[in-house]
């Protein structure tokens, strides 16, 4: 079969199933907006395109989303053109459509099967909007703003042919019109790569420059973000870090993430959400305790996999919204996890037996659940096996998702 991916920061979801389906002799094509994006990958021949030009300028707030979303379409919808003109005829095209690139091209290939990534179907009850009352919706507007958001899931359910969804909560999110095309797998865990390993070490830099030496007799507490952010829950760690270090005195406290924003609202003008709440709780923690804290922004994988398997007790924290998938990895390290009692995490998370799950706006509960696990190494070890059980029965990449994967692709291709 001839394959096109559609993603705009190709591979993202598709790093395992993509290159799977050029060995597996098919020919795989995937468009990409990266600029510095290869000609090839994997097996993947890698056609780059670009926007021809940007939003316009205060445009109507409720439909700047949408103007991008076109604007992305247009530009991937150009470039198929070209494809076409060049004689390449996809069979497949399966799309991560969140950025909207891949709408126009069933007018492209009409007899192509497209196939969607469905990740989240916004709405304004019931998931992240208007749950945490720290950030209140204050514009009653804001329901229009969210249902114009889904034009672009809903003109997409006019010509995908079916859908993939990582978790069964976040195939739930999209309405029942299409919901019976969802196929739920996840995009799948190495859990061969991500191992536990008690040779693990890691080496940091202290806030005084000291270098410090991480090995699994070093009590260590992860908490890991692709951003620093309430909505993973940044600001509920963040208050639990002053009492967790009066009760821990010889914890080492590993914080992984970016200052910039994935979601949800950005800081303050000219501030962060990372230095928002670090400056909160600061003046509550001696200098001693805050030279336990490592900020360790963005970690390159051959540092982070070993991060997770230092691990004593790892925190993971989210709206109901997307799950993450260093919660998945942190559960294939073997993890001992305190987590939050929110969609999808239950999904993966049950409580008393993979982990334990907490209030999300409970900063004494986390400390208490942290410390009950740090003073308790038998049932850290039957929470980490257990949750590694899960990972590898549920998440493996080899035996479970990636097999999945293929056999939807291969659905798609059979008209």
């Amino acid at each position: 079969m001839n394959i096109l991916f559609i993603h705009q920061n190709f591979p993202g979801q598709f790093k395992f199933l993509a290159p799977a389906l050029a060995r597996q002799g098919h020919r795989v094509l995937a468009m990409s907006l990266q600029k510095t994006a290869p000609t090839s990958w994997k097996g993947v021949e890698i056609v780059r395109y670009a926007t021809s030009r940007g939003s316009t300028p205060n445009a109507h707030p409720w439909i700047g989303d949408f103007e991008t979303k076109t604007i992305r379409g247009e530009a991937c919808f150009r470039a198929a053109l070209q494809l076409r003109e060049e004689g390449f005829s996809p069979d497949v095209i399966v799309a991560h459509h969140g950025w909207g690139e891949s709408l126009f091209l069933k007018d492209v290939w009409p007899r192509a099967r497209l196939g969607i990534y469905c990740e989240f179907f916004y709405s304004a009850e019931g998931s992240d909007v208007g749950f945490d009352p720290e950030f209140p919706v204050l514009d009653p507007g804001d329901v229009c703003r969210l249902r114009l958001k889904n034009l672009n899931n809903l003109l997409h359910f006019e010509s995908a042919d079916a859908g993939l969804s990582p978790t069964h909560w976040q195939a739930s999110t999209f309405p029942e019109v299409f919901r019976d095309r969802i196929t739920v797998v996840h995009d799948g865990i190495d859990t061969e790569a991500v191992a536990p390993n008690t040779q693990a070490k890691l080496g940091l830099s202290s806030a005084n420059g000291k270098k410090v030496e991480l090995t699994r007799a070093t009590e260590v507490i992860t908490f890991v973000n692709r951003n620093l952010e309430p909505y993973r829950g940044y600001h509920t760690m963040m208050r639990a870090l002053p009492e967790l270090l009066r009760r821990r005195p010889q914890a080492r406290v590993l914080i992984v993430g970016g200052d910039g924003v994935s979601y949800g609202a950005k800081a303050p003008e000219g501030q962060t959400w990372k230095g928002v709440y670090s400056a909160e709780v600061r003046d509550q923690i001696s200098d001693q305790g805050w030279s336990r804290v490592h900020f360790v922004g963005h970690v390159p994988y051959e540092r982070f996999v070993p991060l997770l398997q230092l691990s004593t007790v790892h925190i993971y924290l989210t709206y109901p919204f997307v799950l993450s998938w260093s919660l998945l990895e942190a559960m294939s390290a073997g993890c001992a996890i305190v987590a939050s009692d929110t969609q999808p995490v239950r999904e993966a998370i049950r409580h008393d037996d993979t982990g334990l799950l907490i209030d999300f706006f409970s900063p004494s509960q986390l400390v208490d659940s942290v410390c009950t696990l740090l003073e308790d190494p038998s049932t850290r070890a039957r929470f980490g096996a257990r949750a590694r059980e899960f990972a590898c029965a549920h998440y493996d990449l080899q035996s479970i998702c990636l097999p999945r994967q293929l056999e939807w692709v291969g659905s798609l291709g059979v008209n």
